[in-house]
């Protein structure tokens, strides 16, 4: 079993998230095209007493992409 590197997992969450802070400026163009995946509606787990609610929405962007090669980059980069 490999050891997961946690420090690449955060670089390209990271990514993930300024390409998609990128994507937003640039409402409109090509840098928001996407696609979502995911739950379109919650699965909602009622017990009664227990009430659980499970949700998960991807949605990814040229913009995210780029993102994410970027931080990657920067991550070789720095490591080297």
């Amino acid at each position: 079993m490999r050891k997961v590197n946690w420090a690449i997992v955060l670089v390209v969450l990271v990514g993930f998230m300024l390409g998609g802070v990128i994507g937003t400026y640039f409402d409109g163009t090509f840098l928001n095209y996407g696609q979502t995946f995911g739950l379109t509606s919650p699965v909602v787990l009622n017990l009664g007493f227990f009430v659980v609610t499970f949700g998960l929405t991807i949605h990814i962007t040229i913009s995210s992409v780029i993102g994410v090669v970027l931080a990657l980059v920067a991550y070789r980069l720095i490591v080297r």
